[in-house]
């Protein structure tokens, strides 16, 4: 195949044709916020964005920022693609997360409690409470808090206590009446305590640290409360494994979450606006914090507790809920069960998950292969899984009644290591091989194998998909996933499972695309093979486009004339519209309810029959490079239109769509038609679900 064009002519300098990173990022999270400031939105809808807001933010901070702060530390100076020194986006990051914060401030007193004030649902302070309501939370903070309490005195022999990350705190100033010498001391708000406590009516909430606060004395008894202030500390969780040098790869894993722990690096530090310059100085001085980590807040820290309020019984103050449907393929008469080999020996399945059922598809496979004896090996990878994962416990089941069971679990999914660590155990238990990847490499691909003896022999089946496999996340991830007999697929999956659990140096694939041996290089050419085309056409679903790399076969492409449409939930750091660089790229993000999670690669025009690839990967070095992921071809011709359909949707939303000007800023594209993809999507599969149809999608 011929290299294909160059580097697009631009008059851009090379520090201007990329976007920063982590600034992208924090555009994607105030889309999400631009959610909980809808107010055509239900509230408590509004109250759950804040929370995931927040959440985000947090996530952001620990890893991204902690990163950041880890290279200013070791003296790096040399800017990333975009330009940027470390230090030179630390100031620009906290420049932006401090207007964002303003504008989540400002949506939750302004926007969401008041409408929720409307609707019965209060937040009520401890001084504006009557008698009964304190007698309440006095039983309340006597029966429940009280008991999990532990106020730490720093003085000559009490040094300053560790405070744990994301935990909330009380800085207290009390001062002894005889002797007048004042002290300080800290009470943690342990994490088992609700955030908002509930009053007797079920529908007025009070911060639990006020709760706390009015109840100092009992805490400090005989001493007078100078002061009391609410603070949140944030912790850098961005810490490696040194695989190379471990000899139990489970053993580093726990030696880095017991570090993540106790991390001494403070990257945030929240504090309540109103502190007193006294514990604000001391605070600062004993974390070792300066002025850039510090974050003064009006109103309650941690709103990502605001997920709790999400739990209230009022369905008139949520959307409607979401049944998914099973497929007409998948679903027996009367309700009764399928025999899914014999679908899949018919001809492929593709599920659209939250819209398909991830329970009467994915789950369904894995749990039919566990009972039927003719199955005689089922091999899995696991990155993210549920807490109470129907398809583990299939998995064991299957081994406990003799198959040949493989897990790969991947330790290095981060903030699931120690979940992801009692699952490698309980399916060691019971006889499964647990194996936990190649050194070096992250495995992010989602892939399932059944290895089945049938009257012709022996015939592979395996599903390839886009998400976790993951029953809880299935219901508000949009995520795809193949199902297949396909005997060049399996024979793929079957020599990836191989390079995974054995010594392999496993280059080529039939048609599989496996990061990171094969991916990037036949994404490239995929690229470039359309800019050489005169009727060239691209079109890519992710979550992140970061990969400078790839970005510049984009900008080619675009400069040769074809029409490039990008769907990019979070990160992009690709530049649109640009003369001379990227006119004919389109960069679109749909946010809504359901978050979009699915990965779809389409090359070629109408014209041609252009092929659609599923799969793991985002294009970004660590999927290319870093990580093992798989991504498929799909051949189907109903499941290409399937996949085309699913494109056309999202290109023609105009109520959860957002545009990327070339100017970098994303601006909220008007609503005329009032076409809502994910509305579209879920009244598409309900029709598909009736009619019976298409008889591959």
């Amino acid at each position: 195949m011929p290299p294909g064009p160059g580097p697009a002519p631009s008059s851009e300098a090379p520090d201007q044709r990329l976007s920063n990173r982590e600034l992208s990022w924090l555009d994607f999270n105030e889309r999400v916020l631009a959610l909980a400031e809808d107010p055509s939105l239900p509230v408590l809808e509004r109250a759950r964005f804040l929370a995931i807001f927040n959440t985000n933010l947090d996530e952001f901070f620990q890893v991204r920022v902690g990163g950041l702060r880890e290279q200013v530390a070791a003296g790096v100076t040399r800017p990333s693609p975009d330009g940027m020194t470390p230090g030179e986006q630390l100031r620009a990051v906290r420049a932006r997360v401090a207007e964002l914060a303003t504008r989540q401030e400002r949506c939750f007193f302004e926007g969401v409690v008041p409408v929720l004030a409307e609707a019965g649902v209060r937040f009520s302070d401890w001084p504006t409470l009557d008698a009964l309501d304190r007698a309440h939370l006095h039983a309340v903070f006597e029966e429940r808090i009280f008991p999990v309490l532990t106020p730490l005195s720093v003085d000559p022999a009490h040094p300053f206590p560790y405070i744990s990350n994301l935990s909330l705190n009380l800085a207290v100033v009390v001062r002894d009446p005889e002797t007048r010498v004042r002290r300080f001391a800290r009470v943690k708000v342990p994490p088992l305590l609700p955030r908002f406590v509930l009053l007797p009516d079920g529908e007025r909430f009070v911060p639990v640290e006020q709760v706390i606060a009015a109840h100092l004395g009992q805490l400090f008894p005989g001493m007078e409360i100078v002061s009391h202030n609410v603070f949140r500390v944030t912790r850098n969780a961005e810490l490696t494994v040194e695989e190379d040098e471990a000899e139990d790869l489970l053993d580093a894993i726990q030696e880095v979450l017991r570090l993540r722990r106790r991390s001494p690096d403070v990257v945030r530090l929240e504090m309540d606006a109103s502190t007193s310059r006294e514990a604000r100085d001391l605070l600062m001085q004993e974390l070792r914090v300066g002025e850039e980590e510090l974050y003064e807040v009006e109103g309650p820290l941690d709103l990502g507790g605001l997920w709790h309020l999400y739990d209230l019984e009022r369905p008139d103050l949520k959307e409607a809920p979401w049944t998914p449907v099973t497929q007409a393929r998948l679903g027996g008469a009367d309700g009764e069960p399928v025999d899914l080999f014999r679908v899949l020996r018919e001809g492929d399945v593709l599920v659209e998950h939250p819209y398909d059922s991830f329970d009467t598809s994915v789950e369904a496979f894995v749990a039919q292969a566990a009972g039927d004896p003719a199955v005689l090996a089922i091999k899995q990878s696991l990155y993210r899984t549920s807490s109470d994962s129907p398809i583990v416990r299939a998995l064991i089941r299957a081994a406990e009644s003799g198959k040949q069971v493989v897990a790969l679990v991947e330790l290095k999914a981060r903030f699931d290591e120690q979940a992801n660590i009692a699952w490698a155990r309980a399916l060691e238990e019971a006889g499964v091989h647990v194996v936990y990847g190649l050194v070096g490499l992250k495995t992010h691909a989602k892939t399932a194998l059944v290895v089945r003896v049938e009257e012709s022999g022996v015939r592979r089946y395996c599903h390839i998909g886009t998400g976790n496999y993951n029953g809880s996340t299935a219901r508000v991830y949009e995520d795809l996933g193949l199902l297949t007999a396909d005997p060049e697929l399996a024979a793929d999956v079957t020599d990836l499972f191989n390079f995974l659990t054995g010594y392999s140096r496993q280059h080529d694939y039939r048609r599989l695309l496996v990061a990171p041996v094969t991916l990037r290089t036949r994404i490239r050419d995929l690229i470039r093979r359309e800019a050489g085309r005169p009727d060239g056409r691209i079109v890519m679903k992710m979550n992140s486009l970061v990969d400078a790399d790839l970005i510049e076969d984009l900008y080619a492409a675009s400069c040769a004339g074809t029409e490039i449409d990008l769907i990019v939930r979070g990160i992009c750091c690709l530049r649109p519209g640009v003369p001379g660089m990227s006119e004919r790229i389109r960069v679109r993000s749909i946010v809504g309810r359901f978050l979009e999670h699915s990965r779809i690669f389409r090359f070629g025009s109408d014209a041609r029959a252009p092929e659609y690839y599923i799969g793991s990967a985002d294009l970004m070095p660590r999927n290319l490079d870093r990580r093992v992921e798989a991504v498929t071809p799909v051949t189907d011709a109903a499941l290409r239109e399937r996949l085309q359909e699913i494109l056309d949707v999202d290109l023609a939303d105009d109520v959860l769509a957002w545009e990327l000007g070339p100017d970098e800023t994303w601006r909220k594209l008007p609503t005329v038609r009032g076409a809502n993809a994910q509305v579209v999507l879920r009244e598409r599969a309900v029709e598909r679900a009736a009619r019976g149809g298409p008889h591959r999608a």
